[in-house]
């Protein structure tokens, strides 16, 4: 071969091995993991997962062209939770996300240097979860979802909508160890507003039936149902039994209203998911969790159910109306 030519040629193959290398970083696949305490045949839960692969989207991390993503589903079981963080951990994904604190705390310990971001998570700092809100400190960090001051708000509503309840039963996961700080501001107000409140700890449908049932043999009695997998989970059950018994009930989020409870009182789930698909997509571009703050609701929406007020005999306060986010009808 001549000289001339054979330098030609070796230009030319310089030139294509970097585009080539170049074309294989940018199809790099990133794995991302995610992990939710609710059931995959929840279709509202099964929503908020397509807002996050969506927001993903937005965000130029594509399902099958840069990013594979795999879930896992707890179906409300918390005993479940630590072996599908483990599933998760073994897959070496480059990011995971997850909803709630018990979900959370299982990734802590089976992932403990992979990178996370969290949603509804209520207190990230006493949990050990991170060191700060501002500064968190190790692999995680996320979104929380309310304060546990949030208990004498959802109490205050509840009077106003029905000012005879005099007695409210919490119901909540006493395996989710926020639960306890929450229970505790609903305690602290309850006296203020001249109601009594018992603990009303449930893990499976049967505590909730037996618990709420009881509860509900003496009159002036209300509901309030602190958020968690397993109240999501068993939300149709829990509303059900508050219609059966005559309940005035909040919740603390949407979707419990939109199905029939009397109100909700929390932060936009779908802003959460869009929110925690930004911080995963600034991971993957090679941001470190220890950098990226925490991050608090700036908005809360009240959301009343109309209809569930009218079957409960509950006439709404019209100053209360006037500041709902929604009034389901």
């Amino acid at each position: 071969m001549k000289r001339r030519k054979f330098i030609s040629l070796l230009g030319g193959a310089a030139v294509a091995w970097p585009l080539k290398a170049h074309a294989q970083q940018r199809t790099e696949i990133k794995r991302v993991g995610v992990l939710m305490g609710t059931a995959e045949s929840d279709a509202d839960q099964k929503a908020l997962v397509s807002v996050f692969s969506q927001s993903l989207a937005d965000f130029d991390w594509k399902e099958g062209a840069n990013i594979h993503i795999e879930y896992r589903w707890a179906g409300g079981d918390t005993g479940r939770l630590p072996a599908l963080a483990a599933e998760l951990a073994r897959l070496a994904p480059h990011a995971i996300f997850v909803q709630g604190t018990p979900a959370t705390t299982a990734l802590r310990r089976a992932a403990p240097t992979t990178p996370v971001v969290f949603v509804n998570v209520s207190d990230p700092v006493s949990t050990g979860l991170v060191s700060s809100l501002a500064h968190p400190g190790g692999n995680i960090t996320g979104f929380t979802n309310y304060e546990f001051s949030m208990g004498s708000k959802w109490l205050e509503i509840l009077k106003q909508v029905s000012p005879a309840v005099t007695r409210v039963a919490v119901i909540y996961n006493p395996d989710n160890p926020v639960m306890s700080g929450n229970l505790r501001s609903i305690e602290v107000a309850g006296p203020k507003l001249g109601v009594r409140v018992v603990a009303g700890p449930g893990r499976e449908s049967e505590d909730f039936k037996r618990t709420i049932g009881a509860f509900a043999s003496q009159t002036n009695g209300g509901l309030l149902v602190l958020l968690d997998f397993l109240t999501l989970a068993h939300r149709d059950l829990i509303i059900a039994l508050a219609a059966q018994y005559q309940l005035p009930a909040g919740y603390a989020l949407k979707v419990f209203a939109v199905n029939g409870g009397l109100f909700s009182y929390g932060v936009d789930a779908k802003d959460l998911f869009r929110r925690g698909a930004g911080y995963v997509g600034e991971i993957l571009k090679g941001a470190k969790p220890a950098d990226l703050p925490v991050q608090q609701p700036t908005k809360y929406e009240l959301i009343i159910n109309r209809k569930t007020a009218n079957s409960l005999g509950l006439n709404i306060p019209q100053t209360l109306l006037a500041t709902a986010d929604e009034v389901v009808e």
